[in-house]
């Protein structure tokens, strides 16, 4: 039985005279791709169970700017970040935590030159701290042996160099986590980093996300763990391109938690 999700907005918090502890930056990935959606569900259900208040500026959530940014926009991403920070400082947020790097890298390091200061979090941050602090338990159970490998997002690992978290949390169910040859602060890019998720394809005789499956693949995992949305996209298209997805799913650590959970 699916427990009911509760995600309260900060005007309702508001309204109600109530400050959370964090704002759930959700993210255009995380709010219209189906795919990013069940991330999203996943990871409030984790929040939910651990009794975290948090809640989402829902209707009034805009693009972080980072694609315009990344893309050479850089007045299109000032104006999307000031409205946000004028909304975010509207409701006194302090910290946000976000399943999307490129949310996570912008808001982080890019808002506070704009007035924005917060203090930002990695959904996996986050998960490894609710674990540690028994506020979540795991029974690794349906993941126990399974082999997993995890791919660095490139603006969660070099850019903001977390590496430990996400493979803390595959390591405590249980799963043997396999390592790629190029990881961590060596890691290969999945491809849709720099505004390229939005643009076709360049010259060439092959696609990042293609090489890097392949990468993936050679370990023979069970899972591609995946701790951002753009991620899990490009290796989903890898691996069907492969013709494995019978044999290999790409899954977001939240969701790993959330399946351990048996949420």
């Amino acid at each position: 039985m699916m427990e009911e999700l509760k995600v309260p907005t900060m005007a309702e918090m508001m309204a109600s005279g109530q400050q959370p502890e964090f704002l759930f930056w959700v993210g255009c990935a995380g709010s219209f791709d189906d795919r990013a959606k069940k991330i999203t569900k996943a990871f409030v259900r984790l929040l939910n169970r651990a009794g975290v208040s948090f809640a989402v500026l829902g209707t009034e959530e805009s693009c972080n700017g980072d694609p315009a940014k990344r893309a050479g926009n850089e007045f299109l991403f000032q104006m999307q970040a000031m409205m946000n920070i004028q909304v975010l400082d509207g409701y006194g947020v302090k910290k946000i935590v976000t399943a999307c790097p490129h949310c996570f890298n912008t808001l982080k390091n890019e808002y506070p030159e704009l007035g924005g200061n917060y203090e930002v979090i990695h959904h996996t941050q986050l998960l490894k701290s609710l674990l540690d602090e028994k506020r979540l338990s795991i029974e690794g159970g349906q993941f126990r042996g399974k082999r997993i490998t995890f791919h660095d997002p490139c603006y969660l690992g070099r850019a903001n160099n977390v590496y430990e978290a996400p493979r803390e949390l595959i390591q405590k169910l249980d799963a043997e986590l396999v390592e790629m040859k190029r990881s961590r602060a060596n890691g290969l890019c999945c491809g849709a980093g720099g505004a390229q998720m939005f643009k076709d394809a360049e010259p060439g005789n092959k696609e990042i996300n293609i090489e890097r499956t392949e990468e993936a693949l050679g370990l023979e995992p069970t899972i591609i763990a995946a701790g951002c949305p753009f991620c899990n996209t490009m290796l989903t298209d890898g691996v069907k391109g492969k013709e494995k997805e019978a044999d290999v799913k790409v899954m977001d650590v939240a969701e790993l938690i959330a399946n351990a959970q048996d949420l």
